[in-house]
């Protein structure tokens, strides 16, 4: 995962991949049948376990729409902390179209994205939000910033090596972001 993070799949190498797990070739290939196979399998695992140490620990039971999004970027920070090459690699899946997926990890790769974005919603005290707030479109003015923040955050990413950069000062400005929609959108006595 490591060396596919930092110089994509094309220039990837599967000498570097082999020395640095200190293995043969032919022991790689065995289980492997070239560099596109081990790509996908990376694919697979980097899904399983972003969805067992990261999706599955999202605690739904938080009805505080705000405190769940801050809940969710501490989880989120943590699993990036505790398995950097996981995500790393799955960030450069994601901003990276160089190479062509088959149809199931496409469908899972989306689903994954999916979930991530329903988890936002279940269970959420909606009587936390203003009265004068169509709460609804509120979800709708929220999730807008934070896909344009995650678009733009994306674009300034773009063909940059994911590995070399340091993501705490844009976690810090989210959380900044999110006491801004607390203050706009929460009756008073719930800031």
């Amino acid at each position: 995962m490591k060396e596919f993070a930092e110089n994509g799949y094309e220039q990837a190498s599967t000498n570097k991949i082999i020395q640095n797990a200190g293995i043969g070739k032919g022991t790689l290939f065995h289980y492997f049948n070239n560099k596109k196979d081990l790509y996908e399998y990376l694919v697979d695992y980097a899904l399983n376990i972003t969805n067992t140490e990261y999706l599955q620990h999202i605690d739904i039971d938080e009805s505080d729409f705000i405190e769940r999004l801050k809940q969710i970027a501490r989880i989120k920070a943590e699993f990036h902390d505790n398995n950097p090459d996981v995500r790393n690699f799955i960030g450069t899946v994601v901003l990276n179209d160089d190479v062509t997926l088959p149809d199931d990890l496409e469908t899972r790769l989306s689903n994954f994205q999916k979930t991530g974005h329903a988890l936002l919603y279940e269970k959420i005290d909606k009587s936390l939000f203003r009265d004068d707030i169509d709460v609804e479109k509120a979800f709708q003015i929220i999730r807008w910033a934070i896909e344009g923040y995650q678009n733009e955050l994306l674009q300034q990413f773009q063909g940059e090596k994911i590995a070399h950069i340091d993501l705490q000062p844009y976690w810090d400005e989210f959380y900044e972001y999110l006491d801004v929609l607390n203050t706009t959108f929460y009756k008073e006595d719930q800031t």
